[in-house]
């Protein structure tokens, strides 16, 4: 059975950011990672919540954040961009350095796939990234409010209605959101793991195979069969914790 610590930290924008740390129950974990939730999500969507306790199970650290705006974090979510996210996984990183251990491996889902490709470079300790029904652009989210875009670009911002809540999007965020081209993979430097699903319905699984002709070797890629987007069924978030544990293995100390 896995420990788990409720953590606060101060976020990219000053925010104090809420988190949990799954730690393996007995010996020194294996691995210590960081996990970014889906837009919009937090830190307890079942994905990031399910992936992580299975990984503690397995022997791994992993800290799990809510960016800031969402979840048990402080901040307006309003306010925030793709850029503050990848601030915010920053600001994760330095404390789970100065407070535990460097981070071995990057973990993203959906949109924060995307941010924790854009964020590696900046994070020079990290061994190996994953990304899960990731975009290989980050500007793919704006898809998800693509009806309110008009409203968004007369008045500024828009309520939209996102997994059933709503939520008030900037023109700032569609601007920021499309100031990032992806470039960032050609450079990522580091072994990477993409897991899609070919019947994802938000994110095409088009988008994993850019992902993967941008980045350089070593790079694989696992099919998630007929998982979901948000990876709703326990089997397929077992399947990401196990199998990645395998070939993560490979790139963590005495692992050759």
């Amino acid at each position: 059975m896995a420990k788990r610590q409720q953590v606060t930290f101060r976020g990219g924008s000053e925010a104090t950011l809420s988190g949990i740390m799954e730690l393996p129950d007995e010996g020194e974990p294996r691995a210590w990672a960081l996990f970014a939730h889906c837009f919009t999500c937090g830190k307890d969507v079942l994905a990031a919540a399910r992936i992580a306790r299975r990984l503690a199970d397995l022997g791994c650290a992993v800290l799990r954040f809510d960016f800031t705006g969402l979840g048990d974090s402080e901040g307006n979510f309003a306010d925030t961009n793709f850029s503050s996210n990848i601030r915010d996984l920053l600001s994760a990183a330095d404390f789970l350095h100065r407070e535990h251990h460097p981070v071995d491996l990057l973990i993203g889902h959906s949109l924060g796939g995307a941010a924790v490709l854009a964020a590696a470079s900046r994070i020079e300790e990290a061994r190996a990234v994953v990304t899960i029904a990731a975009p290989a652009d980050p500007d793919h989210v704006i898809k998800q409010f693509a009806c309110a875009l008009d409203t968004i670009e007369s008045r500024g911002e828009a309520e939209v209605d996102l997994a059933g809540r709503p939520f008030t999007i900037k023109r700032q965020l569609v601007e920021d959101l499309e100031s990032h081209d992806g470039d960032y993979i050609r450079e990522l430097g580091r072994p990477l793991l993409i897991y899609h699903s070919p019947a994802d319905r938000t994110v095409h699984i088009d988008e994993a195979a850019a992902i993967y002709s941008r980045a350089r070797h070593p790079k694989s890629f696992i099919s998630l069969d007929d998982a979901d987007h948000l990876l709703t069924r326990r089997e397929d978030a077992d399947y990401v914790a196990e199998t990645l544990v395998a070939w993560v293995s490979r790139y963590l100390p005495g692992g050759r």
